[in-house]
């Protein structure tokens, strides 16, 4: 029986609007080369100066996954040569990151964990390949390099290797992309590079030592990481019971084949010839400043789940749903205020709210209908005025129009009749209206109850 070991490092791009020590802007999207300055371009002389706000994102992020802040913190170089790092080199953190020992809090379908913290550090982001170039006058055979995103400011987040199953990677990277996003540290946003994620993953028996472990590199979604991770232990497990062994190595995933392929032996940390950033000074700030942070952290996906079960009476499952986003949480709560049942307001948000942002693949910030607007949709169901089916269509006009509820209910003359003299007259007429149908059903044929 073996068992799979897996490690994560998780790089998430720190939401700045200038990169990390110079003025650039860190705006995605615009034309390769244009947000370069001799800072992050690396030419000789240009001296880096550290983003406060960086600072600040990493401090938030250390304090929201339960870490410790150290107060005094140093800047190294990594050491390598790539087309996309200018400088030679890397600024990044080593023996002496801003924060240490924290961990986070999972759920799977085999019960609750923990996946432990080792270190988060602030370190700069190298540029980009293109190795597939979209221009026609560019021969197949040349790579470009945009260096927009060179210099830009990461933290990374290195866990350790508590991880056991896909399942549990992607637990542990959906709340930590959900603290992340609520804390404003980064827009998680995978398709565009804002998080990615790389896993050292290694097999062994239960009882005896770890396997070697090889990297997989720049995970980007939640499907490609569980595939990787998925069959690189199954790479190693084929490898281990033929009787040869696993490589220490760098690995990429290919989507389309579905596999991991070999990139280039794995480097140890000497290999970078780590040493201290002579141009950036010791890094010390205020005990009191990173109280001022803690202070200001908003309420987690965790505790805010925890919260919306037991005062609330949201089922686990539900609950989860609801915090998926800062926003999406904030609708929900404001719908409660609207309500008299919390429940109530739940299913609405987590079925029919949902379904509709999915649909329409916009957020809940784009969404027409209020929380106010949704809250009196309900009270309509709960005081009688519109009944259950009702409602569905008088919601779906109102995601497409933006209209109150009362507003499409009067104009397509939609209200439920709830008087009983009202009622009892349209009875009285149906039925005398049918003579021969009522004469039927009075001699025994049930199934015209229906008609009337």
């Amino acid at each position: 029986m073996w068992e799979t070991v897996i490690g994560l490092e998780v790089h998430a791009r720190l939401e700045t609007r200038s990169k990390l020590f110079c003025g650039c802007s860190t705006e995605y999207g615009n034309a390769p080369n244009s947000q370069v300055c001799p800072v992050c371009l690396g030419y000789p002389g240009a001296l880096p100066v550290l983003n406060r706000k960086a600072v600040e994102l990493a401090i938030r992020i250390g304090l929201a996954t339960n870490c410790t802040i150290h107060v005094h913190s140093v800047f190294a170089r990594k050491n390598y040569f790539y087309p996309d790092l200018p400088k030679g080199y890397q600024i990044s953190q080593f023996d002496r990151p801003i924060a240490t020992g924290g961990h986070i809090d999972i759920h799977t379908s085999t019960g609750p964990g923990r996946v432990r913290i080792q270190r988060i550090h602030i370190e700069e982001d190298a540029g980009k390949s293109l190795h597939q170039t979209p221009y026609a006058d560019v021969p197949d055979d040349v790579s470009l390099v945009d260096l927009n995103r060179s210099g830009t400011g990461l933290v990374e987040i290195v866990t350790e290797p508590d991880v056991r199953s896909a399942e549990e990677a992607n637990a542990y990277l959906t709340r930590l992309r959900q603290v992340l996003m609520y804390t404003g540290v980064c827009d998680g946003n995978m398709e565009e590079g804002s998080l990615r994620c790389d896993a050292n993953v290694s097999v062994h028996k239960p009882g005896e030592p770890l396997g070697t472990r090889a990297e997989v590199k720049n995970l980007n979604s939640f499907r490609f990481l569980s595939r990787a991770i998925e069959f690189e232990a199954d790479r190693q497990i084929a490898l281990l019971e033929g009787g040869q062994r696993v490589v220490q190595e760098t690995r990429l995933f290919d989507p389309g084949a579905g596999e991991t392929r070999s990139m280039r032996s794995k480097e140890e940390a000497h290999d970078y010839r780590y040493f201290p950033e002579p141009d950036l000074g010791e890094m010390r700030f205020e005990k009191e400043w990173v109280e001022a942070i803690r202070a200001d952290l908003p309420e987690l996906p965790a505790p805010k789940s925890h919260r919306y079960q037991t005062e609330l009476h949201i089922p686990a499952g539900d609950a989860e749903t609801l915090v998926a986003t800062r926003e999406l949480a904030g609708y929900f709560e404001e719908t409660v205020q609207q309500v008299s049942n919390p429940r109530t307001a739940a299913n609405w948000v987590k079925n029919e709210v949902i379904r509709v942002l999915n649909e329409r693949k916009i957020s809940i910030g784009e969404y027409l209908v209020t929380p106010v607007a949704l809250g009196q949709l309900i009270g309509m169901i709960e005081s009688g005025a519109i009944n259950g089916k009702t409602a569905k269509e008088v919601f779906d006009e109102m995601s497409a129009s933006g209209k109150s509820p009362e507003s499409i209910v009067r104009e397509k003359g939609l209200g439920q009749i709830s008087d009983p003299a009202a009622i009892r007259e349209q009875i009285e007429r149906v039925i005398a209206a049918s003579p021969g149908q009522v004469a039927q059903y009075r001699a025994g044929k049930a199934s015209l109850f229906g008609f009337f």
